[in-house]
């Protein structure tokens, strides 16, 4: 029951949706700090571009593309009644969604070992 393929795409549905709003947060807290100053702003900058979030945004990248193509793959099995084909589209989601992070998680990491 914990390894089908309905049960893997409701978790990981659920962790990127944390993940997101994780993210908006940070998001809100470094844009948010413009009112505090420009030293601080520029020290939350500063902060968040260290390497280690460049990988964080390769995660973000992750989290946004399957949440993005899982939604579409659950719409499309909603209106088209398409519950027997749930599996393939899984697989299918899980294959662009990985190709998707590869294209744009390369130039990320490229430009993390530039700096």
């Amino acid at each position: 029951m914990y390894t089908s393929s309905g049960f893997i795409s409701f978790v990981l549905r659920r962790i990127t949706g944390v993940a997101l709003v994780v993210y908006l947060f940070m998001h809100m807290w470094v844009i948010g700090s413009v009112n505090a100053g420009p030293e601080v702003f520029d020290a939350r900058l500063a902060f968040v571009q260290q390497p280690l979030f460049k990988l964080l945004e390769v995660a973000l990248l992750a989290a946004v593309v399957y949440h993005a193509i899982d939604g579409i793959r659950l719409l499309v099995v909603h209106y088209f009644n398409v519950t027997q084909y749930r599996k393939s589209l899984f697989y299918a989601v899980m294959v662009v969604s990985v190709l998707l992070v590869i294209a744009g998680g390369v130039p990320i990491i490229l430009f993390m070992f530039e700096g």
